[in-house]
């Protein structure tokens, strides 16, 4: 197996012919994501069976790659691939099509998730890998061997791990379920580019329509600054200053300056846009104001049942070896609760009763709700000590 630091063009050529070639090839990348608005590509790293190289992104046109990772012909192996699908994404307007996620894979045959690289390799191939490079300036150049050797370390194991892990997943029946998580993975990386990512900021969900309108603006406003300045979107303005000037709706310059936290030399040359965001969001009409968040709480018994849930879960998911932190969180049971108490229409169905989840615990989490699943303690000493068992019922 050859290994090399390409930072020739048409080197790089050659490495994604045999990659097609192939069908197959582990990916990662080394990035700095601090001082701009989008993480900053530094290192390609690329792995088949018969070659192992870095790519200098800073003097190589990868375009190349990123076609390769929208075919319909290459398998990409990852190792938690949230960034990698961001670049693809990025720098080719498309999601990736043949991914596989050695974190999400491992989640599914273990109750593991999310495992680091290291434990990762060490439980899968009993391997051990290093992370001495953790706090690599990967910007900086030239890169040492030991920098490029930790680099490869990183793709040179991942297509033996998913030789394993597809065979087990597969003998189980769970292949489908891998594939169908990853592409979940995708939809969520690709809705952080829509416009409503406001919605996740702290403190967003206690404010009125009118405060949202406030966020949204300026939300919009530091996203395009911070893209036309290449800095961090937060360095632009803080979220909860961001909550903080939506809760006081300041109409002029002074006004905006009154809390201390907004001295900074930025912020104050910043200031008449920030106005005129919130003048902007003072003057939208009524009927287009953004929709309230609904409340969280669905009733007095919602922490019993949520409880009750998740003991269900944890034993149903050590009964399986599955990993209940992949499965599902407490947020997604209160949304089950919700879904079932307020019978909402079908096609809102919640994540736990969509999906490989609904194989997995969707119909007992129902029936446990429903009243018609009793349970009992069968084994103390088991990792799995629940029964469940149906309910009798008068004929």
């Amino acid at each position: 197996m050859s290994q090399s630091l390409i930072t020739d063009q048409q080197e790089f050529e050659d490495v994604c012919s045999q990659i097609r070639e192939s069908g197959i090839v582990a990916f990662d990348t080394e990035f700095i994501s601090e001082n701009s608005f989008r993480p900053k590509l530094c290192l390609v790293q690329l792995a088949t069976a018969d070659l192992c190289v870095a790519i200098d992104p800073l003097v190589v046109d990868v375009a190349s790659w990123w076609q390769i990772m929208v075919d319909n012909e290459t398998t990409v192996i990852a190792h938690a691939g949230r960034e990698e699908t961001r670049f693809c994404i990025t720098n080719n307007g498309q999601r990736p099509v043949k991914l596989w996620d050695v974190q999400i894979a491992e989640g599914l045959r273990g109750n593991s998730y999310p495992l680091s690289y290291e434990r990762l390799i060490s439980r899968v191939l009993g391997k051990h890998v290093t992370s001495s490079e953790t706090r690599t300036d990967w910007q900086r150049r030239p890169l040492t061997d030991r920098q490029i050797e930790y680099a490869l370390d990183d793709v040179r194991f991942l297509l033996r791990v998913h030789e394993r892990q597809s065979d087990d997943l597969n003998s189980q029946g769970r292949l489908s379920w891998a594939t169908e998580e990853t592409e979940r993975m995708i939809d969520d990386m690709v809705s952080e580019r829509q416009d409503e990512t406001w919605r996740k900021l702290s403190g967003v969900r206690r404010l009125n329509r009118r405060q949202l309108a406030v966020v949204r603006e300026l939300f919009r406003w530091r996203a395009s600054e911070g893209e036309e300045r290449d800095q961090p979107a937060r360095r632009v303005l803080r979220d909860d200053l961001v909550i903080d000037l939506a809760r006081r709706q300041p109409q002029t310059e002074s006004e905006l300056m009154r809390s201390r936290d907004m001295n900074r030399s930025n912020y104050r040359r910043n200031a008449p846009a920030m106005v005129e965001c919130v003048k902007a969001a003072l003057a939208i009409p009524e009927n287009e104001l953004p929709e309230k968040f609904r409340k969280e709480d669905s009733g007095t018994d919602e922490p019993v049942l949520g409880k009750l849930l998740a003991l269900t879960l944890a034993n149903r998911c050590e009964e399986l070896n599955v990993s209940a932190g992949l499965v599902g969180t407490s947020a997604d049971l209160k949304e089950l609760i919700r879904w079932h108490v307020k019978g909402s229409p079908e096609e809102s169905r919640p994540l736990l009763e969509t999906g490989w989840r609904a194989e997995v615990c969707g119909d007992l989490l129902r029936q446990v709700l429903e009243g018609r699943i009793s349970l009992r303690v069968s084994n103390a000493t088991s990792k799995h000590p629940l029964v469940f068992e149906q309910v009798e019922t008068d004929a």
